[in-house]
Formats: C-alpha cells, sequence, structure tokens
C-alpha cells in the first residue's frame, strides 16, 4: 500500500494548497529515471512523517496546469509546501537524509 498522495490539477487546492500539514509535492514524470529512484524513499518517509506531513505525487507529463503554474522545468523537483504557499524548492534527487531534515524544519 502506498504512503504516498496522488495529487493532480483537479485536486491540488484541495489536497496541497488547504492542507493543514505540510505537504512536499514531488513533481515527477513515468520516463524520468532520476524520479523513479527517490520513489521509493519518498515512500519511506511518508510512512515515517505519516500524520505531520503529507507526500503528494504528481505526474507533471498528465497535469500540465500546475506544473506550468510553479515553473517547473525540471524534474524530479519535490516542492515543501507550508500554510498553502510554496516554502522551499529541492530539484534533483537528495539523499533521505536532507529531505527529512528539510521537512523537519516544518513542524513545529
Amino acid at each position: 500500500m502506498s504512503n504516498t498522495v496522488e495529487v493532480t490539477d483537479d485536486n491540488f487546492q484541495e489536497k496541497v494548497i488547504d492542507a493543514d500539514e505540510p505537504v512536499l509535492v514531488d513533481f515527477w514524470a513515468p520516463w524520468c529515471g532520476p524520479c523513479r529512484q527517490m520513489e521509493p524513499i519518498l515512500e519511506e518517509l511518508a510512512g515515517e512523517l505519516a500524520g505531520k506531513v503529507t507526500i503528494a505525487k504528481l505526474n507533471v507529463d498528465q497535469n500540465p496546469t500546475i506544473s506550468r503554474q510553479y515553473g517547473i522545468v525540471s524534474i524530479p523537483t519535490m516542492s515543501i509546501f507550508s500554510k498553502g504557499e510554496v516554502a522551499k524548492n529541492l530539484v534533483g534527487s537528495r539523499p533521505k537524509a536532507q529531505i527529512k531534515s528539510e521537512l523537519e524544519a516544518f513542524l513545529n
């Protein structure tokens, strides 16, 4: 069972912008090798931080509106949303410890 949440152009407002907790949005595509490498790391983090942070995945090929709106030009890009705003962007593959540390900074 997946710990991550799939988001789309249609449910982005509800799942990300209106969320009470911080949300990391993974902008990805199935053909992107580094994106596939990040998948198990993000699944682990979603399980470890369940109830504190939401890890969401947005396929840029299927959801071009949100991708354009947030200026996503390179994938993987992981955007941390806090209180409905982009608080931090992480572009490219990152180690699990770094992503976890970045997320924990928003847990106060």
